[in-house]
């Protein structure tokens, strides 16, 4: 009788048991499995982001990198972390089938529901033409991610002029729209990010390829779950 009761139980216990991670290719990594203490608000999982709706693909608020831009980005960290800071994480790697549902979306002009937050200035139809979408993008290779900092004692975002995925030349690292202010925090980011090895992309402050990336030529099309 209790090897039947064992033996049941064995069989009933992986319907109560956590579901563990999914698995990943070889040198990518959950991000919150090297940095455990980054904040991450993914904003392709959910509804606040210029589609107005969860991306394809975005199957939880995860994200994910390659190994070696994870562990240069824990350096990033540790570093803002003894001035106070932290860093939160607003995308890593995009799967090839978001980028495809994005271009998709943006064909669709008469698809605008989050267009007053995010890209009020621009035609829906100039999106492609501007290089705010494209057919492939650098996040699809795995080492790319948009990210700002919070106060660590407060979690707010200190303030950057402009917010994350905001289509507009306020965003360019370059702009002289922002205060004194808030170019000196764009600053901030863009030498820790340097000083661990990653490079910036002129057109949105937000945006930081590692430079020495394993995967410079593969897209992956793995889902973020």
């Amino acid at each position: 009788m209790k090897f039947l009761v064992l033996f049941l139980s064995l069989i009933c216990l992986p319907k109560y048991m956590h579901a563990p991670s999914a698995r990943l290719p070889d040198n990518f990594v959950y991000v919150k499995d090297v940095i455990p203490d980054v904040l991450e608000e993914i904003r392709y999982a959910g509804e606040h982001n210029f589609m107005g709706r969860t991306v394809e693909s975005y199957n939880a608020p995860k994200a994910i990198l390659t190994k070696p831009a994870a562990m240069a980005l824990k350096k990033v960290q540790e570093d803002l972390l003894k001035e106070g800071y932290c860093l939160k994480i607003f995308d890593a790697y995009r799967p090839q089938s978001a980028v495809n549902n994005f271009v998709n979306w943006a064909k669709n002009e008469k698809d605008t529901l989050a267009k007053q937050e995010f890209y009020p200035d621009v035609k829906k139809r100039n999106l492609f033409s501007k290089g705010y979408i494209a057919t492939h993008s650098g996040h699809s290779r795995g080492s790319t991610v948009d990210l700002t900092i919070v106060d660590a004692s407060t979690e707010e975002e200190i303030d950057m002029g402009s917010p994350f995925d905001f289509f507009g030349s306020i965003s360019h690292h370059n702009s002289q729209k922002p205060t004194k202010e808030q170019k000196e925090n764009r600053q901030l980011l863009k030498n820790v990010m340097s000083r661990h090895g990653f490079r910036p992309y002129s057109e949105e402050w937000w945006h930081y390829t590692y430079r020495n990336e394993p995967h410079p030529d593969t897209y992956f099309d793995f889902p973020v779950e």
